[in-house]
């Protein structure tokens, strides 16, 4: 399925948008890791926030600069595999996974494991990413 008809969903069951909505956040979660920023942008809402587990918080035009700019370089960041669960609430779904993270930001290494939630809303041009909410790194 094609990112335009990932998002492209007037039509669609809530199972079907389940499925769209998983594929969706496994795109974009493939486009971090690559830091494609230009898939990043169809994703994420104009609005969207990340609030990580520390109380950061990122807005999109944030995570595309840190993206242009590779501040961080992956190994990993990829959802464990059986993790991801979708949740369909009309024109709002909720993604939760498990995700790996391994790379550098700089010189620094890191290499930590996390829960996210992950908000989108239909939009008339299809689901975008709005709000994710990142834990902190899980023990080891």
């Amino acid at each position: 399925m094609g990112l335009a008809a990932a998002m492209t969903t007037a039509s669609a069951t809530p199972v079907d948008d389940a499925r769209i909505v998983a594929d969706l956040d496994t795109r974009y979660q493939a486009a971090v890791k690559i830091n494609d920023a230009a898939t990043m942008d169809k994703i994420l809402h104009q609005n969207m926030v990340l609030l990580t587990g520390n109380g950061a918080i990122y807005t999109k035009d944030d995570l595309l600069k840190a993206a242009r700019t590779k501040a961080s370089t992956y190994e990993q960041q990829d959802e464990e595999p059986g993790s991801q669960v979708v949740r369909v609430f009309g024109d709002t779904a909720v993604v939760t996974a498990k995700l790996w993270l391994k790379g550098k930001t700089g010189d620094k290494a890191f290499d930590r494991k996390l829960w996210f939630s992950d908000t989108y809303v239909r939009t008339p041009e299809g689901w975008q990413y709005a709000f994710g909410q990142a834990s902190l790194a899980l023990p080891p």
